[in-house]
């Protein structure tokens, strides 16, 4: 949903459908169970010793502040302050996240070695659940009254409806790319 780099490039496509998808959908009160609170994330610095220490903890501190569910990733071969650097936020798994990352990053890079993620956001206090919204769609549910939800593990995108037909809808009018919505949550 939200990329952040400094440049421009494509979106990836190229996700493992199981990401988000569900093979059935739960009801909003199951859903609520599941979720963890919009906007408060944790990071997870991964990738090894790809970063010195003091661009670690700036990567931190900076990461903390993004959308989750995000991943950030960096060609190893030009440093964290480069123009193939992208964070991918706002997505309904990391996995997701980090596949659109990579990609981008990938399609940007200079160097000869292949982009590494480098961190991970999740929602404070994450454990797996079946269900995982991004950030900004577990905030959509606060004002849940009923009806279904559809997302799309591709491209982070969500819509509300009043069926899960509308809710598809609702998901593909956000973001057109979003060719993969799905019902996942209806009452």
């Amino acid at each position: 949903m939200a990329h952040f780099g400094w440049g421009s490039a494509g979106v990836a496509v190229a996700l493992v459908a199981a990401s988000v998808g569900q093979a059935q959908t739960v009801t909003g009160e199951a859903a609520a169970a599941m979720l963890f609170a919009p906007g408060k994330a944790e990071v997870e610095l991964v990738g090894g010793d790809v970063l010195p220490k003091d661009q670690a903890k700036v990567l931190q501190m900076v990461a903390v502040d993004q959308p989750y569910y995000a991943a950030i990733a960096i060609s190893p071969d030009e440093g964290l302050m480069s123009e193939a650097t992208v964070a991918a936020a706002n997505y309904h798994t990391v996995e997701a996240a980090s596949a659109v990352a990579l990609s981008e990053c990938n399609a940007k890079k200079q160097g000869a070695a292949d982009c590494v993620v480098v961190a991970l956001v999740r929602p404070e206090g994450w454990q797996a659940q079946p269900l995982q919204l991004s950030s900004d769609a577990t905030a959509a549910l606060a004002d849940y009254a009923g009806g279904a939800m559809a997302v799309s593990a591709a491209t982070g995108s969500w819509g509300l409806g009043d069926t899960p037909e509308a809710a598809v809808a609702a998901c593909v009018d956000r973001n057109a790319a979003a060719t993969d919505c799905a019902a996942v949550i209806a009452d």
